[in-house]
C-alpha cells in the first residue's frame, strides 16, 4: 500500500480522494467511500466542523480494499482482517489465490450493476411479446405469478422486458412460469432481508444516511448473486460429475 506522491496526513477531501481513485476504479463513488468508512476499513481525520480529511495512508488503504474486491472478489470482512494483519506488521506476501472451482463468480455483477436507473421504455403488450419472443399465454402466466406486471396505463417497462427475455430463453428448455415462482419468492425474501439491514441506515438523520443505505443494498445484492452462482455451480458439479 505505497503512499508515494500523495499529500501528507489529513489533507485530502473526500472529493479529492474520489478523483484520485476513479482513475483506477471508475465505479467508485462518494457513497462507496463512506460505506467503507462505516465498515471500519478506513478512518479519516475529521475537521472541527466534521469534514473528512484523508491522509496518504488512507488513500493507499482504500486503493488496497478496492483492488482486493475487484481482482480477488474478497468479502470486506476478509479484507479487513488482512488490513489488521498489515497494521500489526504482517504484510501480505503475495496475491490471494482465487478459488479454482468458483471461477463462475468472476463475472458476477458488481455493486454498481445494482445502481437504480429510471425506466425509459413504454411497451404495449404486443411490443413486449414481439421484442422478448414470448407468447401471450406465457406472459399471462408470468403476471399471474408476479414475475412481470404492467405499469400505469397498461404499459410495460425495461424491467418487464429484461425478465421476459430471460424467461423466453428458459422456455426453450421446457421451463415454464410456474417453475419460476421459487425464483420470485427467493428474491422477495432477499429484498426483505436486505431491507432490514439497510433500513436503519436510511432513517439516520445524517445527510448521507440514504446514500449509505443504497450502497449497502448494492453490496448485499452483488454478494447474494455471487453466493447463488457458487451454490448452483456446486450443485451442477454433483449432477454432471
Amino acid at each position: 500500500m505505497s503512499s508515494a506522491n500523495l499529500p501528507a496526513r489529513g489533507t485530502l477531501s473526500i472529493g479529492e480522494v474520489l478523483s484520485q481513485l476513479r482513475q483506477e476504479f471508475p465505479d467508485v463513488s462518494i457513497s462507496k467511500i463512506r460505506f467503507l468508512e462505516d465498515q471500519g476499513l478506513v478512518q479519516p481525520d475529521r475537521t472541527p466542523s466534521g469534514y473528512r480529511k484523508f491522509s496518504s495512508s488512507d488513500v493507499a488503504r482504500l486503493r488496497y480494499v478496492l483492488s482486493q474486491q475487484r481482482d480477488h472478489y474478497l468479502p470486506l470482512r476478509v479484507i479487513k482482517d488482512q488490513l489488521e494483519a498489515i497494521d500489526r506488521g504482517h504484510p501480505q506476501t503475495g496475491p490471494v489465490p482465487r478459488a479454482a472451482h468458483l471461477a463462475i463468480t468472476d463475472n458476477a455483477p458488481s455493486p454498481e450493476h445494482f445502481r437504480s436507473a429510471p425506466a425509459v421504455m413504454r411497451l404495449s403488450k404486443e411490443e413486449l411479446l414481439n421484442t422478448a419472443g414470448l407468447r401471450a399465454a406465457q406472459l399471462s402466466e408470468l403476471e399471474q405469478y408476479g414475475l412481470i406486471s404492467a405499469r400505469s396505463g397498461g404499459f410495460y417497462d425495461d424491467d418487464a422486458l429484461a425478465i421476459a427475455k430471460v424467461v423466453a430463453e428458459l422456455a426453450r428448455y421446457g421451463i415454464e412460469g410456474r417453475h419460476l415462482r421459487a425464483f420470485k419468492s427467493a428474491a422477495d425474501r432477499e429484498v426483505s432481508l436486505f431491507g432490514q439491514v439497510a433500513g436503519p441506515l436510511a432513517k439516520q438523520r445524517s445527510g448521507d444516511g440514504r446514500a449509505r443505505a443504497e450502497e449497502t443494498v448494492r453490496e448485499l445484492a452483488a454478494l447474494s448473486v455471487r453466493l447463488h452462482a457458487a451454490l448452483v455451480q456446486i450443485g451442477l458439479r454433483e449432477i454432471v460429475g
